[in-house]
């Protein structure tokens, strides 16, 4: 059994990040970006990627990366959830696991550097079991298609696109390629439909070993993605705590009132057995594991409840303060609910991990006459 507590390295990762995270992307700032119609912050990407070194961190020193792993990808997802950074780390992280699947040397070490940022064309509600095909592939080869509701695909330079019985490499930039932004829910991670129009491609990997690569990266997207969640939950219930501490009502902290604590004492305990069961994914993702999917599965099943749980007690119990837009409380709301049906929504995740154990369906009663 792997010990899933933070080890020094991740600790001193993670103390880095959310220093950098501290002076660089307060809450206050991204509430002004997204009044300015900006959704990502390409300044504090750079930083990330230049200073950090964060999209290197899964790649192998041989491909020009960290050597690092998961867990440490792991780290750097929970401080970006607690400071609800408007960075497309996430699609980077899915789109590293696919190119890990196919060995596919020369975007990986382009990903790396920062040279390149790469993006999973898949919608970004498929989970992990889906067979995601909405584009055609004809030789030369050349695509055409839509893949609606993209995350991360308005900063990526190129796109992965499962095709056919194929994955392809497509420049974003290529003129038969359109990025429509749409409007989603939560603003800091801005989601586009991406279409084909005889887009030329480069063949990545092809029959199982591309069904592979797809299914590998949406499953590292879920598992990985529970650690943001539990990095958005801890930072509610840490505000919510400093808030009831100082907000008075009939003469007393409303901290002091019994039905407060309990509430928060309720979700301390969850948010503590999120992060275990998070930590857990990330590290069966990073051992490659075969219990990597029934992890990651239990992770989503778990961690997305909690998180919307945390953002929902975080916007009532700072009262009438929780509902304003000048008020942090509504992007992590946005965020845990949002979140929760990326890489497929909790019940499917339920139902995944009822198949993965064995667990027999619940029999059907029959119907009784009168």
């Amino acid at each position: 059994m792997s010990d899933l507590l933070y080890d020094s390295d991740e600790e001193a990762l993670r103390d880095t990040v959310r220093a950098l995270l501290a002076a660089h992307a307060p809450w206050q700032r991204t509430l002004a970006r997204l009044d300015d119609g900006e959704p990502y912050d390409a300044a504090l990407w750079t930083r990330l990627v230049d200073q950090l070194g964060v999209t290197g961190l899964a790649v192998p020193v041989e491909y020009g990366g960290a050597g690092a792993g998961f867990r440490e990808v792991a780290v750097v997802l929970e401080e970006l959830g607690r400071a609800v950074a408007p960075v497309p780390f996430l699609g980077v992280v899915v789109a590293t696991r696919a190119l890990l699947a196919c060995g596919e040397r020369e975007l990986l070490g382009q990903l790396a550097t920062g040279e390149r940022d790469v993006a999973l064309a898949v919608c970004l509600a498929t989970a992990p079991d889906a067979a995601p095909r909405p584009v055609t592939v004809a030789p030369g080869p050349v695509l055409t298609g839509t893949v609606t509701g993209v995350a991360d695909a308005l900063a990526g330079d190129v796109l992965l696109v499962p095709a056919g019985d194929g994955l392809y490499a497509v420049n974003a930039a290529d003129r038969g390629v359109r990025l429509t932004p749409v409007v989603s829910l939560d603003a800091t991670r801005p989601l586009a439909d991406v279409a084909f129009t005889g887009a030329p491609a480069r063949l990545v990997a092809a029959g199982p070993m591309a069904a592979r690569a797809v299914s590998a990266a949406l499953t590292a997207g879920a598992a990985l993605l529970a650690s943001e969640q539990v990095g958005l939950a801890q930072w509610c219930l840490d505000a919510t705590v400093a808030h009831v501490r100082d907000r008075r009502q009939f003469g007393r902290p409303i901290g002091s009132f019994q039905a407060v604590k309990h509430r928060l004492a309720d979700l301390w305990v969850e948010i503590t057995e999120a992060r275990a069961v998070a930590r857990h994914a990330a590290d069966r993702l990073a051992a490659g594991h075969p219990e990597a999917s029934l992890a990651a599965a239990l992770a989503q099943a778990y961690c997305a409840p909690v998180a919307v749980r945390a953002a929902e007690v975080c916007v009532q119990l700072h009262g009438g303060l929780g509902f304003t837009w000048e008020h942090p409380a509504h992007l992590y709301l946005k965020r845990a609910k949002s979140a929760a049906v990326a890489f497929g929504t909790t019940d499917r995740h339920r139902a995944a991990l009822a198949r993965l154990v064995d667990l027999p369906a619940p029999a059907e009663v029959p119907d009784r006459a009168d």
